[in-house]
């Protein structure tokens, strides 16, 4: 008898533990599993993994993704999403160069002016994109995947011919050692920027009526419609808003490489999808939350920094990042099966 109640205490604990480790699951999604994991991996791998530098060294290179993937994030939630980001950082990276080299030749002195306009000439070309990208998609219809790649193309076009595939030099060395190499109170200046623009973004998703009104774009267009909202603002505001922190992302990877480079960014736009799927944006529009995805591209730092410390090949970094965004893709779809499920 004894036996008997002795086993059915432990299948009814193991059944409260599977419970409350699925209602984790559901509650959290798979990326606080995945970062654990992660940690502790590399932390095993490379006893320089968990150092105070090496901590910050990660911070300072997911800084950049995080802005391209809260920016992807808004073309997520209204049931889109943005390939040009890639393009834009480029363009964006080009454009900037080109002014501020020019200006600094002509006015030597006017050091900050040179940065300003320069930085403003990107963030122009990169909302420019965005807009574009959001009249395509709003008002002519156009496919968002056929709309930005089409987009993606040509703005690598004309990166590639307002430099004829050379670097852009002469920028000021001011502007490298502020905004690439430059820190605050020990933190690098990537990271602020960072963190005013997620602020920023926080702010308008999460504490406005436009917040509001992506989601409900997203979730149920013809529904957003038939209550007021002007979804064909909310669709160009999405890729605007993704185009100018791509732009923002852009300037910050000038300033770190001291040179305009038409090339930059070619990965950025699977990394940015992978960084919000597996942060639990869903593809299907509606569903997402700023800090996940913040911490969703951190994980992919981490997961790329790691690599780096155990000598994977940079090859075989792409595979991983790749079956990463297929897992997460798997794991969401299983998360809403068990989320109906618990609701039952």
């Amino acid at each position: 008898m004894s036996t008997l109640i002795e086993t059915q205490t432990t299948q009814n604990k193991r059944q409260s533990l599977t419970f409350y480790a699925k209602y984790l699951f559901v509650r959290l999604g798979v990326l606080p599993f995945l970062l654990l994991a992660a940690i502790i991996i590399f932390s095993l791998l490379s006893e320089n993994f968990l150092s105070g530098r090496n901590i910050m060294n990660v911070f300072r290179q997911s800084s950049y993704l995080m802005l391209i993937a809260m920016g992807q994030m808004f073309a997520l939630l209204t049931g889109g999403f943005d390939l040009s980001v890639g393009t834009i950082v480029a363009i964006t990276s080009v454009i900037s160069a080109i002014v501020m080299s020019t200006l600094f030749s002509f006015y030597p002195d006017a050091i900050w002016l040179s940065i300003s306009l320069g930085a403003l000439a990107g963030l122009l070309a990169g909302g420019s994109i965005g807009l574009i990208n959001g009249i395509g998609v709003a008002i002519f219809k156009v496919n968002p995947f056929m709309m930005t790649l089409g987009m993606s193309s040509i703005g690598f076009g004309a990166a590639l011919y307002l430099t004829g595939g050379s670097p852009v030099y002469g920028m000021p060395m001011t502007f490298s050692d502020t905004f690439g190499f430059g820190q605050l109170l020990g933190i690098p200046a990537p990271i602020w920027i960072c963190f005013i623009c997620f602020i920023a973004l926080a702010i308008l998703v999460n504490w406005t009526r436009s917040g509001r009104y992506f989601y409900a774009v997203g979730g149920n267009l013809k529904a957003a419609q038939l209550s007021g909202i002007h979804t064909q603002k909310m669709l160009m505001l999405a890729y605007m808003i993704s185009g100018l922190v791509a732009a923002v992302c852009g300037i910050l990877l000038t300033a770190r490489l001291d040179t305009g480079e038409a090339n930059i960014g070619a990965s950025l736009p699977l990394e940015s999808i992978a960084a919000c799927v597996i942060a639990g944006v869903s593809l299907r529009g509606g569903v997402g939350r700023i800090g996940n995805v913040v911490l969703g591209a951190l994980f992919i730092g981490l997961i790329t920094n790691g690599m780096n410390l155990a000598r994977i090949e940079s090859y075989l970094q792409t595979v991983v990042i790749g079956s990463l965004l297929i897992f997460a893709v798997i794991a969401d779809q299983l998360r809403l099966k068990l989320m109906a499920s618990l609701q039952d």
